[in-house]
């Protein structure tokens, strides 16, 4: 089965480099990146298609498997960084340091990214948490929306004070692969580093489907695997925030396809996750450059719509299902 996702991210590779306003082949793809001799068609692709297109494949990834995580650690359908405010979280502690500082270094936008993902995610779950019946699906996804629409809300206000408050308020609101190519060179160990938790929490999410105390029963130490479940998404999160924005319903869609092709079994549905959420962003940033040619829609704009229907389907039959 690891040959089906393999080839869909290969395919989505070929057409982020290939399709643009200036469309080209794979040869010409390949000539430029490996090849150039500086005609116009490889200073495009270099300097624009391939940047946004490691972006993607970076932000993809992180947001995958942050987002079946997410789903794993909550036991909730419905669950993603964006609906519970974890991007948005990253997002705005970024923009209140920038616009109380002014720019900051790379390294620094991604400490304010995992501490901003960090407290939205606890603010979240000690909501969720504080109702009468404990953390369920339904009061962590209430107090997620909340927590996004806080932090929303806080960036437009921050953004529009802003002397450049239009950029800046599309790319911190929807995101973009194209906004901050140069941020991956420096977010490579943190993305590596939060898979690498991710891979090594696998194990964990397995006993923990089974229930707390089966869990129990079979070794597991359910509070360092929550530790290192939550220290996973941070990482994967505020990268993922850090190189293109507060990019949402991608960690939503990503673990149902994920689950749909290969199963339940996270060795399996881990790794899944992670390429298809390269597929499922590339292929965003891809349609949004076909759909408003000569301009284009931010890739953050192309999964709401995909994401929105698909979120109100999932709650819709979660709630019949339980009734």
């Amino acid at each position: 089965m690891i040959a089906v996702p393999m080839a869909a991210v290969l395919a989505a590779i070929l057409l982020s480099v290939c399709i643009g306003s200036s469309p080209s082949n794979p040869a010409e793809a390949w000539h430029a990146i490996f090849t150039p001799t500086g005609t116009d068609m490889d200073v495009t692709i270099r300097e624009l298609r391939w940047p946004r297109t490691l972006i993607g494949i970076a932000a993809g990834a992180c947001l995958g498997v942050a987002g079946i995580l997410t789903q794993g650690h909550t036991r909730n359908a419905v669950a993603e960084p964006g609906l519970l405010g974890i991007n948005q979280g990253a997002a705005l502690a970024i923009v209140a340091a920038t616009f109380l500082l002014g720019g900051l270094p790379v390294h620094a936008e991604a400490g304010l990214a995992f501490a901003g993902a960090l407290a939205a995610s606890v603010v979240v779950f000690a909501v969720g948490t504080a109702a009468r019946h404990g953390a369920t699906p339904v009061t962590l996804v209430l107090a997620g929306a909340a927590v996004a629409a806080l932090c929303g809300g806080l960036v437009t206000g921050l953004a529009l004070l802003d002397s450049q408050s239009l950029d800046t308020l599309r790319f911190w609101q929807v995101g973009s692969l194209a906004a901050r190519p140069h941020t991956i060179e420096a977010m490579w160990p943190f993305v590596a580093a939060g898979l690498l938790l991710a891979v090594l929490n696998i194990g964990a999410l397995n006993t923990l489907a089974l229930g707390e105390d089966t869990a129990r029963s079979l070794g597991t130490s359910i509070p360092l695997a929550r530790c290192a479940g939550i220290a996973a998404i941070t990482l994967l999160a505020g990268s993922a925030v850090t190189m293109a924005g507060p990019i949402a319903f991608a960690g939503l869609l990503v673990p149902h396809i994920a689950r749909a092709l290969v199963g339940a079994d996270y060795r399996r549905s881990v790794p899944a996750a992670a390429a298809f959420g390269i597929v499922l962003v590339l292929l965003a940033d891809t349609a949004g450059r076909v759909i408003a040619r000569p301009g284009e829609l931010s890739v953050g704009v192309v999964l709401a719509v995909i994401g929105a229907p698909f979120f109100v389907l999932l709650a819709r039959r979660r709630r019949l299902v339980t009734v």
